[in-house]
């Protein structure tokens, strides 16, 4: 069951990243990646369809083997992740224990992102 659960997300995330091939403003490396690692976990044969994809392959190889992420792509991920933990800091949550540890887990994947190197296409 949990097998089956991971390969849906997988598919879920990989289909968001491919929308973001289309809209500027949705990043698709994070979702190819999210797809990735749940695919790893949940199916062999679809990691391997992803990994070795002429599309769709080059963005997460490019992450694993340390070539980084286009600057574009950290740009709008780092947007729509700091959108949305300020909206959920302010507007949704009211302890101020998660609220700090959003703001923690925004900063780790800021400094994460800051420190990959910008891929040049």
């Amino acid at each position: 069951m949990q097998r089956w659960m991971l390969v849906a997300l997988g598919s879920i995330f990989v289909g968001i990243g491919m929308l973001g091939i289309f809209i500027p403003v949705l990043p698709t490396t994070p979702f190819l990646l999210l797809g990735a690692a749940c695919y790893a976990k949940g199916s062999q044969g679809f990691y391997d369809w992803l990994i070795n994809n002429r599309y769709l392959g080059g963005y997460i190889r490019n992450y694993r083997e340390g070539k980084g992420l286009p600057l574009r792509t950290k740009i709008v991920t780092l947007t729509l992740l700091w959108a949305t933990i300020v909206y959920s800091v302010v507007v949704v949550v009211e302890l101020t224990v998660i609220r700090v540890l959003l703001l923690l887990i925004a900063v780790a994947v800021t400094v994460h992102l800051s420190r990959l190197p910008n891929l040049r296409q």
